[in-house]
Parts: structure tokens; C-alpha cells; sequence
């Protein structure tokens, strides 16, 4: 989830603007062709979609990108369809873990790592919550 999810032109109040909105998957799409600089077959398999659907994805996302920079839109960041998977955990006894992408998909732990206790829970990314418009980031 991206720390920041609102962008605007300086200097425009924000009620006269009219905003785009770029769903999660979208700048996530973005992050990993642009930021990240994956071929786009590698950031299809990043995000679990085929090559086909991420080049959709990252040319939607551009086309509305290019919209709000060129013609002074603001740029919401929500929305979409998207999963995310805890990848750090913590059992009762305080020990917290971290479990790698591959490992989860194919087997979520079951015991501590340190102390073997089965009473282990994910731990939700920080900023994560219940918000005025549901589940979110903050």
C-alpha cells in the first residue's frame, strides 16, 4: 500500500478540482514497471495477473496519470481489487517473524519459529484500519 494516497497541483484549492482516481493495483503497477524498473512480465507475476492484464493495468494507470499532470487534476489513490498478505507474524509469547511472499502462498506458518507455541497471529501492515470509508491505510 502506498504511504501516500492524495496528490493535488499547488496552488489550487481543492473543491475546484477535479480529481482522478488510480485504483491500488494500478500504482502498484506503476511502482514495479516505473519505480522498481521490472519488465513487465516479472511485475505480472509479482502481482499473481497475466502479462496481458498488467500491461492493461499500467496503461490505464499511465493514461489517467498523464491526465491529472497535464489538465491540473488531483490524484486519489483507492480502490480496486487487490489482496494483501501479512508477511510478518507474532505468537502469544511476543515473538515477531517475518515470512517471505513464496513461503506463504505455499505454506503459512503454523509455530513460532522461537518458541514453537501454535498460538501465532499476522500482524496487519502499519497504518492499516477501519477508516470512515472501511478497511484502508492511513
Amino acid at each position: 500500500m502506498p504511504g501516500v494516497t492524495y496528490f493535488k497541483p499547488a496552488g489550487i484549492p481543492l473543491r475546484v478540482l477535479e480529481e482522478v482516481q488510480l485504483s491500488v493495483e494500478e500504482a502498484e503497477a506503476i511502482r514495479l514497471e516505473d519505480l522498481e524498473g521490472l519488465e513487465q512480465e516479472q511485475g505480472a507475476e509479482e502481482m499473481n495477473i497475466s502479462r496481458p492484464t498488467f500491461q492493461r493495468v499500467l496503461a490505464s494507470a499511465r493514461q489517467k496519470m498523464a491526465d491529472a499532470l497535464l489538465n491540473g487534476k488531483a490524484i486519489r489513490i483507492e480502490g480496486g481489487n487487490f489482496e494483501i498478505v501479512a508477511r510478518r507474524f507474532k505468537c502469544l509469547e511476543g515473538h515477531e517473524w517475518d515470512v517471505p511472499f513464496e513461503l506463504i502462498v505455499s505454506s503459512p506458518p503454523a509455530l513460532c519459529p522461537t518458541c514453537g507455541t501454535p498460538s501465532i497471529e499476522p500482524l496487519l501492515p502499519a497504518g492499516s484500519g477501519w477508516g470512515r470509508r472501511g478497511w484502508r491505510r492511513y
